[in-house]
């Protein structure tokens, strides 16, 4: 495609030692002009400050680090430096974490054969599939520091290049690994997906359609139930109640209250915060009066600040830590949760080896890594001590010792899928504990010595029951198979990908008048009707004009995030659509006058057998259910007579 579009020969951002140009950076959050999803987009030039090599040499440098492009130049031969460029930073996005992003186009501005002649500079402009922009930008000067090392002839820190761009992308709303892998299987199912930064939730679904959450925790969660599952004392005395296995326990305020309650139950005892979460402030099979007095401390450090002191102390159940999956109130998976543990070789010490298994690729410690970092901590060192070691003492040849007491994920301990060794009874017995809560998802941590022998023969404890339960131990265990739960979890409110879509009408030019005129059509048809509609000069709900602030697509995004919208009217004009793209994926109806180029991509995203009406002079296409009508509008015919009555067909 050939943009036609003046270019200044002047490099923008290239250095004098530079032989690329990377300039004009936008982000899109939807379709644009340039790729037909979000993207990242710029332009890349000759600086005209020296010659590049030939193009055979980058291939063969980029592919060393990803056969993929080697492979991919060998079948299909990239025709250009742009082309190549695209690709090795959809390459270079996935971080080494898989992250998704295939898509990548490349646009002419302003070709040119002499290379030489700076004042008829060669300019493409590149569209690369993006989520989250301040990443994307720093994947993009990744690739060019890499192409001007190689055109130097100097080394290019690659790894160290994607572990900042890692580390960006983990901070970013995207970064967590429940939301991200939420976000990649609503990508794939259809379903849309976006972040709400006023709230801080991401919503998944338009208008009526909607769900809002944060992670697992969704707006038709109850939040009374949500609030009581972090009230571990009362949470434990209900299930109590119920008749399900809590192990004997109390609350204290003091270590001398602890201590009573010692007497009672005896050792040995688990320790933890009434509130919290992710382990931590949880210390498991203490014995002895000393080791409680350290636990009790460390329950105390992670207590909410401004809370009354309340500390568990309760029977510590000898087994293995498994966490239970419901959705919905059904059982999904299950993971069997281990301390981190290191092997000796006898020479290393086993701060050397934590340093050794820190390295490995399986514990990047990033949002699709099967396993974190190792936490060296005082929990660890004591625990150490109580083996009679240290993180100096050097461990023979194939002994294996584990590093805590706490099967704790994020502190680096190890996740097998156990989903197929539960046992019926102990199935049946998660989702009669899960039925009581009104909650979508809701995580049981279990402990007991075999998962495959019913609760019923003993041994058997639910220790704690999480409203908002992280999956990715259940997606990606570091032993055994995936369980795809997050489709599960999607399918709970959307059985299918149309369930979360509302009927959206797109224009790329309809008057005030004429959308009044539209609203007042629709809304006799469908007087219970919630309509959003929105054009250059007004906003509407149903014929209520309303005052919202911000860009073009947050408008969009606001009328779309409204829980009782039936249907959405919307203009997307040439400029908004260079500007801003298209905020939502796809249309149902697409009505255009007159289109310029840029607007035609409204028809790029039209459903599957939707409508197109276009009316170019006095004549009228429409395309409907795979059939094409044209002919001529009469003299005194309005357009908005032709585009009613598709609607209307359809509505």
């Amino acid at each position: 495609m050939v943009l036609d579009q003046s270019i200044d020969p002047t490099p923008v951002n290239a250095r004098s030692s530079d032989v690329f140009d990377l300039f004009n950076f936008k982000h899109y959050a939807g379709p644009n002009p340039y790729l037909d999803r979000g993207a990242f987009v710029f332009d890349f030039a000759l600086s005209g400050y020296g010659e590049p090599l030939p193009l055979e040499r980058y291939v063969e440098a980029i592919g060393h680090c990803y056969p993929h492009i080697l492979e991919q130049h060998r079948e299909q031969h990239y025709e250009s430096l742009a082309q190549l460029v695209a690709q090795t930073a959809i390459e270079v996005g996935k971080l080494n974490m898989n992250l998704h992003g295939e898509h990548w186009a490349v646009h002419t501005l302003h070709p040119s054969d002499d290379i030489a002649d700076r004042s008829h500079r060669s300019v493409s402009r590149i569209a690369i599939e993006s989520i989250h922009e301040s990443t994307s930008r720093g994947v993009a000067y990744a690739v060019w520091d890499w192409l001007e090392s190689l055109n130097r002839d100097v080394p290019f820190q690659l790894e160290a290049q994607i572990e900042l761009l890692q580390t960006r992308f983990r901070r970013s709303v995207y970064g967590g690994p429940t939301v991200y892998a939420l976000l990649r299987s609503a990508h794939a199912k259809g379903i849309p997906a976006f972040y709400l930064p006023d709230e801080g939730l991401m919503q998944y679904g338009y208008g009526r359609n909607q769900v809002r959450g944060v992670a697992t925790t969704f707006n038709r969660d109850s939040h009374l139930d949500s609030d009581f599952t972090t009230r571990k004392d009362d949470c434990k005395a209900f299930l109590a109640t119920l008749g399900f296995p809590v192990p004997k326990g109390d609350i204290v305020r003091t270590y001398d209250e602890a201590l009573q309650v010692i007497e009672q139950i005896g050792y040995p005892v688990a320790v933890k915060p009434v509130v919290g979460h992710k382990g931590i402030g949880v210390t498991a099979d203490v014995h002895t009066d000393a080791d409680l007095e350290f636990a009790f401390d460390r329950a105390l450090e992670a207590h909410p600040e401004g809370q009354p002191i309340r500390i568990i102390v309760e029977q510590s159940i000898s087994g293995f830590d498994f966490r239970l999956l419901c959705v919905d109130g059904k059982f999904v998976a299950a993971t069997e949760r281990r301390p981190a543990s290191v092997v000796g070789d006898g020479k290393s010490t086993i701060a050397e080896l934590i340093e050794r298994e820190n390295a490995k690729p399986e514990r990047l410690d990033t949002p699709t890594s099967p396993l974190g970092k190792i936490l060296k901590d005082e929990a660890m060192e004591r625990y150490l001590a109580e083996q009679y070691l240290s993180l100096s003492t050097v461990l023979d040849p194939g002994e294996e010792i584990y590093l805590r007491k706490v099967a704790n994920l994020s502190a680096g301990g190890l996740s097998i899928d156990a989903t197929d060794r539960v046992h019926p009874d102990n199935i049946i017995l998660a989702q009669d504990v899960a039925q009581h809560f009104d909650l979508v998802c809701l995580g049981i941590d279990v402990l007991t010595a075999d998962i495959a022998r019913s609760w019923k023969d003993g041994q058997f404890g639910i220790v704690e029951i999480n409203a908002a339960p992280g999956v990715y131990m259940h997606l990606k265990p570091a032993v055994g198979k995936s369980v795809n739960v997050t489709d599960r979890i999607l399918e709970t409110f959307f059985t299918r990908p149309e369930d979360a879509h509302i009927p959206i009408l797109s224009f790329n030019y309809v008057s005030v008048r004429e959308l009044e005129e539209l609203i007042d059509q629709i809304t006799m048809k469908h007087p219970t009707w919630t309509i959003g509609a929105v054009c250059r000069d007004a906003v509407f709900i149903n014929r209520s004009q309303k005052q919202m602030g911000g860009a073009y697509n947050t408008k969009i995004q606001s009328l779309l995030r409204h829980p009782k919208l039936d249907l959405l009217i919307a203009e997307y004009r040439e400029d908004v659509l260079e500007q801003e793209g298209c905020f939502y994926d796809f249309s149902d109806i697409v009505i255009l006058d007159d289109p310029t180029e840029t607007e035609w991509m409204l028809v790029r995203n039209l459903r599957h057998n939707g409508t197109v009406v276009i009316k170019q002079g006095r004549t009228i296409s429409v395309r409907s259910r795979g059939l094409v009508n044209r002919y001529e509008l009469g003299e005194e015919e309005p357009f908005k007579r032709v585009y009613w009555k598709e609607i209307a067909a359809i509505l």
